[in-house]
This record gives structure tokens, C-alpha cells and sequence, in this order.
């Protein structure tokens, strides 16, 4: 993958927005940034992840919070720590977006993050292609939502 600017991205491929896909990375600092989770869709539209769950902002907004003050290393397959750290994270809302002057209609509310990849194997993945996006681990209360299945 080639290094591309935030600007770039966004302007690019505003599709993948809400998807947990890398979106850029620098193969010379094994630096790989993207979405770790998307709550809000640009259209406001709240997100149903694989696991049928949804997750509000705010709540996001915390988790992001203790993950990078508790932990901020990066894991393979939720198996296996250590294999790099944090170098960037944060939890875009409407008004970090508006503060930041951002136009509301260009970014999902979501966590963005990057990591450096200090592991050889891990770091192969991800230029490969076989770890194409992320994954984050976290423990909830699931509770159910008004008008849902959940």
C-alpha cells in the first residue's frame, strides 16, 4: 500500500468511510493507520457491526480511552500481543468534527487509530494483504435496544 494524505483518503474513497479496512499505511515505518470501529455512518446512520451489536459514541469514546492508557499495543487475531504499538489515535464526534472545522458531512463519527508493526511476521500480514483491516477486542453489557432484536 502506498502512503497516501488524510485528504487523500477521504476524498478518495469516501465509501469506506465507515469500513474497518486499513487506509493507509508507510512500509518504510511499518505504519498502518484506518478505522478501528465506525459508530455513525456520515449520513447519521448508526452501525450494526458483525457481532449484530451497536456501540454509541461516547461509550466508543471511552473504550478508546482506557485501551490507549491501559494497553496501546497492538495484537494479532486477538491472540497475541506485543506486536507493535499505538502511534495515533483518535475518536472523531460531531463536535471534535466541527471544533476541527470539519464539514459534517465528510467523516463518520469513529475511532481512528495507527499502529507501528514492530513484529516481522504481523508486518508481512498486513503488506500481503492477509490482515486487511482491524479488529478490537472490548467486554460489554449488552443491552437491548428500544425497538430492536437485540
Amino acid at each position: 500500500m502506498s502512503a497516501q494524505t488524510f485528504n487523500q483518503i477521504t476524498k478518495a474513497r469516501p465509501e469506506q468511510l465507515h469500513k474497518l479496512t486499513v487506509m493507509k499505511s508507510d512500509d518504510e515505518r511499518r505504519l498502518v493507520f484506518g478505522w478501528a470501529n465506525v459508530a455513525v455512518r456520515v449520513d447519521g446512520e448508526q452501525i450494526v457491526d458483525w457481532q449484530e451489536d451497536i456501540i454509541d459514541i461516547e461509550e466508543l469514546e471511552k473504550a478508546a480511552y482506557e485501551y490507549v492508557a491501559e494497553f496501546g499495543t497492538a495484537g494479532e487475531m486477538h491472540q497475541r500481543g506485543g506486536v507493535g504499538h499505538v502511534i495515533e489515535s483518535v475518536v472523531f464526534t460531531k463536535e471534535k468534527a466541527e471544533a476541527l472545522g470539519i464539514p459534517p458531512d465528510i467523516l463518520p463519527e469513529g475511532w481512528w487509530i495507527g499502529f507501528q508493526i514492530t513484529d516481522d511476521e504481523v508486518w508481512d500480514k498486513v503488506k500481503s494483504g492477509e490482515y486487511p483491516m482491524f479488529s478490537i477486542e472490548g467486554k460489554a453489557v449488552r443491552e437491548p435496544v428500544e425497538g430492536g432484536d437485540n
